[in-house]
């Protein structure tokens, strides 16, 4: 039962990090410079600053489902209360804090986007930050939680 739920929950995160992938792919395209949308004089030069940014924020987004990756893996050995799962789930909270850094520095080039061609950015970058900012957060309380019930895991290991 339990190998049948991380199963299903590396297949999420497969799916998850799929349509990303795909995204940035996607967007690789849409920057082409001989693009006519690019060649608006308010999008010129909007156009680097907000591939990069969303290049740089892909890099932890893909290291935290790995990390997560690993997490489930260590469900499954029966490892989930060692070390190695505190420092997974601490990395997943740097990685989604990472991602927030990024995008709070992207949101200049996000607002100019906004204003000269109406398009949704601030709230996309807004989303992506909450987000970001909840599973960090989520992480954190984890983490703790998991050192706690790792100490007491060995208080009673020493008792007995």
């Amino acid at each position: 039962m339990k190998r049948s739920s991380t199963i299903v929950l590396k297949t999420a995160i497969f799916f998850i990090g799929l349509p990303v992938l795909a995204g940035c792919l996607y967007g690789l395209s849409r920057f082409d410079s001989n693009s006519p949308y690019w060649a608006l004089p308010e999008l010129e030069k909007l156009q680097y600053p907000l591939l990069i940014g969303m290049y740089i924020g892909m890099i932890p987004f893909f290291i935290a489902l790995y990390q997560s990756l690993k997490l489930l893996s260590y469900v499954d050995r029966n490892e989930a209360f060692s070390a190695l799962s505190v420092k997974a789930i601490k990395n997943i909270k740097f990685c989604a804090v990472a991602i927030v850094i990024v995008y709070i520095l992207e949101m200049p080039f996000l607002y100019l986007l906004t204003l000269a061609d109406d398009a949704p950015g601030i709230i996309i970058g807004m989303f992506v930050i909450f987000v970001s900012l909840v599973v960090a957060v989520f992480a954190a309380v984890l983490q703790k939680l998991l050192q706690e019930a790792i100490r007491i895991k060995s208080d009673n290991d020493l008792i007995v």
